[in-house]
């Protein structure tokens, strides 16, 4: 099949990487002096627990150079630009093109369903610590690496997602076809939702999450709040959340930081609003007491951010 990814940083890259080096047919769209680099170049990959780095090419482009039509599309862009991909998603597909969004904010694939009536959107998440490093070149802190995706109604289901499913685990990507994909999407916004807040509000790394502390016992506060708000939504948890959060963490480079953290630092948008504010706004909805999230995200608002 022919991938098509939108977004080429931390989840994007690695996923087309990967994909490019198995084989796959996988074009990335990207843009600036990242896309330059992987055209002259190709695409570099730093591993940070063992050093190593090695480069791949890749077929990259960005949004008005790119004339195929795919049939599959993971849509791998912060949250703040999701609504800026829809005419370009518009423009290449056809009516069987499958739309994949892979973000980190929870609900994304019902929101971009309503702006792609004629596509089946799914939702879907993804597993992996990874940011650009420099243009062509992606630095991934651990090795976890899985995407978990699905339909959000069984008449929505397509045997394609069975194919798209055994490509990722050709590629060395462990791929989940989900049958409750609210569920897991909400599961996997249970880590980078308290990760990133708790990591904005102490300013830390993995490593402060890592041993015993005040952040450590914050990002485990967190986690059962969005335990409490799933119960809440009818979508309870069938695992604990804090034990397998715990585990993702301890995979973790020492040194690494969430992808929220550095774009604040940098000075560029960041998935603040949803990641956080939205969150306490979902326990005023679900009638649940959010005092961790509350207590970061009064903080946050008094430094501005």
């Amino acid at each position: 099949m022919k991938y098509l990814i939108i977004g080429a940083g931390g989840t994007g890259g690695v996923l087309g990487y990967y994909m490019t080096k198995a084989g796959k047919d996988v074009t990335l769209i990207a843009r600036g002096a990242h896309l330059q680099a992987m055209q002259e170049n190709g695409l570099t990959l730093e591993k940070m627990w063992d050093g190593s780095a090695e480069n791949q090419p890749v077929k990259a482009t960005d949004m008005e150079h790119y004339t195929d039509t795919p049939d599959v599309i993971l849509v791998c862009v912060k949250g703040y630009s999701l609504e800026s991909t829809v005419p370009f998603i518009q423009r290449v597909s056809d009516k069987s093109t499958i739309v994949i969004p892979i973000l980190n904010i929870y609900g994304t694939g019902a929101k971009l369903q309503e702006m792609l009536p004629d596509q089946l959107v799914t939702d879907g998440c993804i597993y992996v610590s990874a940011n650009i490093q420099r243009p062509g070149v992606l630095l991934q802190h651990g090795q976890i690496l899985r995407v978990v995706f699905g339909v959000r109604e069984k008449h929505q289901y397509t045997p394609v997602l069975e194919e798209v499913q055994k490509d990722f685990e050709d590629c060395e990507i462990q791929g989940i076809l989900s049958a409750n994909i609210q569920r897991d999407a909400l599961e996997k916004f249970s880590y980078v939702s308290p990760i990133g807040a708790a990591g904005l509000y102490y300013d830390a790394t993995a490593a402060d999450f890592q041993r015993e502390g005040e952040q450590r016992e914050m990002f485990k506060a967190m986690i059962r709040e969005i335990e409490a708000l799933a119960k809440a939504m009818g979508i309870p948890f069938e695992q604990d959340m804090v034990q397998v959060n715990l585990h993702i963490l301890s995979g973790l480079a020492p040194e690494a930081t969430t992808s929220m953290q550095r774009d604040i630092m940098a000075g560029k948008a960041s998935e603040i609003q949803g990641l956080v504010y939205d969150v306490v706004k979902m326990g005023e909805t679900w009638g649940v007491s959010m005092p961790a999230y509350t207590k970061a995200a009064e903080y946050l608002q008094k430094k501005g951010l």
